[in-house]
Parts: C-alpha cells; structure tokens; sequence
C-alpha cells in the first residue's frame, strides 16, 4: 500500500521537487566525515561536498543525506560541536547551490537537527528513532518535517527476531505521534546493520513487505553494508550488482525510498524496477 503523496518543504516553506507516493526515490548520501566505512575522508571540505552532491543529483539523487558522524561498527562517538562544525556549512552551501534539492540531516541529537533545518535541511534522519535523544522528536513537531525512524538497538537479543524489530517499529512511532508529530510525516528504516549480525540482515531482507504494511514509508538503507560484502567475498568499494540486488528486494516489496552511494546505478535498476512493478512510468515501446 502507497502512502498518501506528500510535498516535502523546508523550514522557510520552499516547495522541494520531489513526493511520495510515486516512483521510488533515491537518497544520495553525502558524508562529512573522516571515518565513514566506504567514503570517510573524500568529502569533508564545503568545496569537495558541494561538488559530490552535484554529481548525486545529475546522477538521479531526488534527496541527499548529509552526515557529520559515522554510524559504523565501533565508530568514535562525535561531540555536537564537532558535529555542528561539519555539517552546517555543508548544508548551507548545497541548500544554496541547489535550493530545490531536499536535504536530510543525519543525526540522532536534537540541536543539531535543529541547527540543520535552520541552516536549510528539510528532513531529520535518526539512526535511533528518537530514542536516544528523544527531544529530537519535538524538533520535528516544531519545525513540521518528516523525520525518518530506524530500527535500532543496543544489542542483538532478540526473543522472536522480526516480531521483535516490527515491535520495536511500533513502538517508536508511538513515541513520535505522543510527541505530536503527524503520522504523515513518520518514515521508518529497517536499521539493515544495525543490531543485526549478517543472518539477521538477510532474514530481514525477505519481511520488507511486513514493515510497508504497518503503513508508513519505508527507507532501505543497505549500500555496501557488509552482509552484502561477505557474501560476494568483494570489497567495500565493488558491491553496486549487490546493493542492487537488495534496493530491488526491497522496491518489489513496497519500500518508497532507497539510501544510496552508487547514485547512477541504483537509480537507473528503481527506474527499472518501477516501471516492471508499473508504478507510475510507461516504459517505451521496443521490438527487442
């Protein structure tokens, strides 16, 4: 089931470019950090930020992401200060290069969400789901944005695995609408790596369809994660047919949007996807 189609604005209300409810968005990410798994250290300056995000959005990117603190396996956690410093620039420079762009922020502490709508966001994406730091749940009320729950905790004891990440789902989103965001504004992220050993990852892959049903948008996140690199035994930097794979899993079984790092690939195989599932495209006529 779609979820109802929606403008995304930002915080001055500018109308962005893009809705839900149609073809398959595709999330370009855009990481300010020296130590992101598969691209720490390539985009930390404005100038080099600036020009990747170009290069996402003639790619296909409908949105891009924009992260100041890595979020891999035994990552170092990131003072505020320091996350501020990296990332509202950043923001401010892409918002003003490319205003029609929607931008996510992601972060799951409250001021600097707060500071990135200012400075341009349009999104808060909370690897957390407001559980962390649940006054970001009020920042996403007062600034009226969608806000983007992922599935996480802090270990991985499940009792019964998927009933326990869709309870877990459930639970989040009920602490988002308590804290007065509106359910049309609530996306949800299966965490895919986060919590989750290699098994969990794929098990989870195949009960997408269960998360779309709890009827919220939901957002894939699987790039180069390393459940796809363990099975095709390839680095980091050579898994986009993996990724691929997982982003059709996902869009073949309701997933709205895709997080992504191989933005020109992925967009052309949900571009394809789409138009098998027939959502919304007319494929050309062929012979072949």
């Amino acid at each position: 089931m779609l979820a109802p189609t929606i403008y995304i604005r930002n915080y001055q209300w500018n109308e962005a470019a893009v809705q839900l409810g149609h073809d398959t968005l595709v999330m370009g990410i855009v990481n300010v950090t020296p130590d992101s798994f598969s691209d720490g250290g390539k985009y930390q300056h404005v100038e080099a930020a600036v020009a990747h995000a170009r290069e996402l959005v003639a790619d296909g990117a409908h949105i891009l992401d924009i992260g100041g603190e890595s979020t891999r396996p035994g990552h170092a956690p990131v003072a505020e200060e320091e996350e501020l410093r990296r990332v509202i620039p950043v923001i401010q420079a892409i918002h003003e290069d490319m205003p029609h762009i929607p931008l996510s922020i992601d972060t799951y502490k409250s001021n600097v969400a707060r500071q990135a709508l200012q400075a341009g966001a349009h999104i808060i994406n909370d690897v957390w789901g407001g559980k962390r730091d649940p006054h970001i749940l009020q920042v996403a009320v007062d600034y009226q944005c969608p806000i983007i729950l992922m599935h996480n905790r802090e270990s991985t004891n499940y009792e019964d695995y998927i009933s326990d990440v869709l309870q877990d789902l459930q639970d989040v989103v009920e602490s988002a609408i308590a804290a007065g965001i509106s359910k049309d504004l609530i996306w949800l992220d299966p965490g895919i790596g986060f919590a989750k050993t290699g098994a969990d990852n794929l098990k989870l892959m195949h009960h997408l369809d269960e998360l779309v049903a709890l009827g919220y948008p939901v957002l894939l996140g699987t790039s180069r994660k390393r459940f796809i690199r363990d099975v095709l035994e390839l680095p980091v930097d050579d898994v986009i047919e993996g990724t691929a794979a997982t982003v059709s899993l996902g869009i073949a079984q309701g997933c709205q949007i895709v997080r992504v790092h191989d933005v020109k690939a992925i967009a052309r195989t949900a571009k394809m996807m789409d138009a098998m599932l027939d959502k919304n495209i007319a494929a050309p006529s062929s012979h072949c």
